[in-house]
């Protein structure tokens, strides 16, 4: 085969590959010949089928055939060749293919780029560490007890209060036109707890078991459902019962339904969940200050090819959140061009960041282990209890699945590697200050005046930035 160079730029490579017509007339006689062999036709024996007769009947599907796989081998070849790493797969458009004529074809491809050395050594960071307070272990155990709650009507004729539940049945309206979701039977409200509207629960205080209640209320200008949002409701509320709760004491007869020992060894395990949570919400943290300062480090161009296909997937997730009214206020008030400007800036950096650590780990031989495979497979299934078995299944069958579950354990693998090198020091902090967003955080270390809404939208854009690298 002869290739010839068409355009050499940046990371974009083009060249022609011909392949003599006689290269291919010999690969068709030779996969007719084999043909041949294997078919049966009327009047012949295998093997004795005229060469005339095979072209006729089976020429013009062979020479597809070997067509295809003549253009996949010489692509793979030349790229060999030429010592060239595709960023991802080529494009191929054929130039000549006629029967009789030579083959050729041009080849268009981005390759991966050059990635130097990084100085892990010269990377600094700070890990948010925080321990489980005695306040956030009380109100843990609170919670879990409220969780533990029964109930038993209310016998009495007493008004309901706060802190008793109401069992009722409600239809809700907007200008005398009932809406959808707005009506349920038997529900259960906890008045004080605040999961209804605003306003809602309050005015059910004195309500009497077989009472009907009048509740007018106005959904918020943030409600999850667009037409409802800032709109004013009356509900009709029928009260059926009137409920007191009863929180059950910390025993050891309690912590033995969980499966622990005792109280003692329930709130140990408590204490340990609570501590991984802020452990994980750490390494979180300090992985976003390892990103930013990798892209500050690194400024290598990117194959446009892989930034298109990341903007794809990003702008179609803005555009459903923009459909679904629930795009940040910044975002909203911006024409859609700046908007594919700024996202698309978003997914090259993504895009470069996911080359670098590719290329660390790969120069570094990181690599994930079944073990790795296996423990991930079972925490996914651990999602789906009672469908456990099927969910290994579904691994197995699907190599491509199963590949979506190594691509993040490399990250991860990469990052402590990084980490390793790196200088770490640990600062510690309160839990409210560990889940701050970084940049909310930085802005209110530099002014007091960088609290401003203005300030937060553009944190919150930022913060945007840091999904997953891989």
């Amino acid at each position: 085969m002869q290739v010839i160079d068409k355009n050499t730029d940046g990371l974009t490579r083009e060249f022609n590959v011909v392949i003599p017509a006689t290269s291919i007339e010999e690969r068709v006689v030779s996969r007719l010949n084999e043909v041949g062999r294997q078919v049966r036709l009327p009047g012949f024996r295998p093997g004795k089928v005229p060469m005339k007769l095979l072209r006729t009947r089976f020429g013009q599907s062979v020479r597809g055939e070997i067509l295809e796989n003549a253009i996949s081998e010489s692509t793979q070849a030349a790229l060999t060749e030429k010592a060239l790493k595709p960023a991802m797969q080529p494009k191929v458009e054929l130039v000549t293919f006629e029967e009789g004529k030579d083959l050729e074809f041009s080849v268009k491809l981005e390759i991966l780029p050059e990635i130097g050395a990084t100085d892990f050594a010269g990377i600094e960071l700070t890990r948010p560490v925080s321990p489980v307070s005695d306040e956030e272990m009380d109100k843990a155990i609170q919670d879990f007890l409220k969780s533990r709650r029964t109930t038993e009507i209310v016998t009495s004729a007493r008004g309901a209060k706060k802190g008793d539940a109401v069992v009722a049945d409600f239809v809700g309206a907007i200008d005398g036109v009932e809406f959808q979701g707005g009506k349920a039977k038997d529900a259960t409200i906890e008045i004080g707890a605040g999961t209804f509207i605003p306003g809602f629960e309050d005015q059910l205080i004195g309500a009497k078991a077989g009472a009907t209640v009048t509740v007018n209320v106005t959904f918020p200008e943030d409600y999850g459902a667009k037409d409802l949002a800032g709109k004013p409701a009356e509900f009709k509320v029928d009260v059926k019962e009137l409920r007191t709760f009863t929180t059950p004491e910390l025993t050891d007869e309690l912590a033995a339904q969980t499966g622990d020992a005792n109280a003692e060894a329930l709130k140990a395990r408590m204490r340990t969940f609570l501590q991984q949570s802020h452990d994980s919400a750490s390494r979180l943290r300090v992985k976003r200050l390892l990103l930013d300062q990798l892209a500050e480090r690194h400024s290598f161009p990117v194959p446009m090819g892989m930034v298109d296909v990341e903007f794809d997937a990003i702008w179609r997730q803005i555009e459903q959140v923009r459909k679904s009214g629930q795009l940040d206020p910044e975002d909203a008030s911006k024409s859609e061009d700046e908007l594919k400007s700024e996202y698309r800036a978003i997914a090259e950096r993504r895009v470069r960041l996911g080359l670098l650590l590719s290329d660390i780990g790969q120069k570094n031989s990181v690599a994930v282990s079944q073990d790795d495979l296996a423990r991930a497979m079972t925490q996914e299934a651990m999602r789906y209890p009672g469908q456990e078995q099927a969910v290994f299944e579904y691994y197995r069958r699907n190599p491509q699945a199963l590949e979506s579950l190594r691509a993040p354990i490399f990250e991860e693998k990469v990052v402590d590697f990084i980490f390793a090198k790196a200088t770490i020091t640990e600062e510690t902090v309160s839990l409210e200050e560990l889940m701050l967003d970084p940049d909310d955080d930085a802005a209110g270390a530099d002014s007091a005046k960088d609290k401003s809404p203005k300030k937060k939208a553009k944190a919150k854009k930022s913060a945007k930035q840091e999904t997953e690298a891989g």
